[in-house]
């Protein structure tokens, strides 16, 4: 536009106001609206053009052009107006037509969870020993080398203690001379915290998560979780314990089943055994489960050994007691025939749909 006309451009205008009055009323689709808007009022349509080159326009009919171009956009954006919402309303109609619910089809109903089998098989393990008298107790995951290690007749020298199986922290606590701040490597600190603020006699189980650095397959991972047995009273004996554990595994299994204690170490119970069971899975046959030895191991135990006692301050000479740590993670999968611990810890729906 090299120079304007007032009169020419009120024209154009008018015959502008024209043909979209005309082109918004036979727009049917969102395409041909939009096509519309496009020339009517993109950079490049008329109008725009008009407001760029104003400059061009005297000073005496430029109240005039403006007046004329504000008016021909009131027009403009009133028919655009117009045919976004007929086209807009008539397409929503059409999709709700094609999209609609019919109300009269059966519900689908709502999919629920399902508990996992760690917290089914803890649940049903808590209960069997509430049953025998056995209270809950609790301790915390974050522990000091005091309550993990030296309260359980754990010397800093002893082999236990390597960084290599314990996640150490950077941060620091004074207990008995012994500063290392841990992440639990077993629930046994439980029963430490417990018989300081205990009296005999009583019995108790822990559990929960424990942590080691251990290599990850299908047997180990560097998390799992632990549940600790303890009773301490007068006159206890290992004939108490096994009759415990026996009765235990008898319900636990839905059946008796030939057990054995082997002769072990452990610091903190003396004498210490491992408690093995017959396989259930091959009835002592030998099978890929139990290594072809016919049995499994199920948990360490033993008498608690007087110097722990001593430490809770629980008098050794009048009082006695047992002690006996399993895996849950190992004992829900010898429940449910699980041959790879990691199945309860990728969050696969598909696993977690037959339990």
């Amino acid at each position: 536009m090299e120079s304007l006309n007032l009169k020419d451009i009120e024209a154009k205008l008018a015959e502008l106001g024209a043909k979209a009055t005309e082109g918004f009323a036979a727009a049917n689709n969102s395409q041909q609206l939009e096509q519309l808007r496009v020339e009517f009022f993109g950079d490049k349509s008329y109008i725009t053009s008009l407001r760029k080159n104003m400059r061009a326009v005297s000073n005496e009919d430029k109240p005039k052009l403006g007046k004329a171009i504000n008016a021909a956009q009131t027009t403009l954006d009133t028919n655009f107006t117009e045919a976004k919402t007929r086209i807009e309303t008539a397409e929503l109609n059409a999709k709700l037509m094609t999209e609609r619910i019919d109300v009269t089809l059966p519900a689908t109903g709502t999919k629920l969870g399902h508990i996992h089998p760690l917290e089914a098989t803890t649940q049903e393990i808590v209960s069997i020993f509430a049953g025998m008298g056995f209270t809950l107790v609790d301790g915390p995951e974050i522990e000091t080398g005091y309550y993990n290690f030296t309260a359980l007749n754990t010397p800093p020298e002893h082999p236990a203690r390597d960084e290599q199986d314990t996640f150490y922290t950077s941060l620091s606590e004074s207990q008995d001379g012994d500063q290392s701040i841990l992440l639990r490597s077993h629930t046994s600190s439980i029963q430490i915290r417990a018989m300081e603020r205990l009296k005999p006699p009583f019995r108790i189980i822990g559990h929960g998560r424990v942590y080691r650095n251990e290599e990850v397959n299908a047997r180990k991972m560097p998390f799992f979780h632990q549940l600790e047995v303890m009773m301490v009273d007068e006159n206890v004996n290992f004939g108490h314990m096994k009759w415990v554990l026996s009765e235990f595994l008898k319900a636990f299994f839905g059946a008796e089943m030939p057990l054995r204690f082997r002769p072990d170490f452990f610091p903190f119970t003396e004498p210490s055994a491992e408690l093995d069971a017959q396989c259930v899975f091959c009835k002592g046959a030998g099978c890929s489960t139990c290594g072809g030895r016919g049995w499994l191991e199920l948990m360490g135990c033993g008498m608690v050994d007087p110097n722990v006692l001593t430490k809770a301050g629980i008098d050794p000479s009048k009082y006695s007691g047992f002690a006996a740590g399993l895996g849950l993670d190992r004992f829900t999968m010898l429940k449910h025939r699980i041959n790879d611990i990691r199945y309860m810890f990728n969050g696969d729906q598909r696993f977690l749909e037959q339990f």
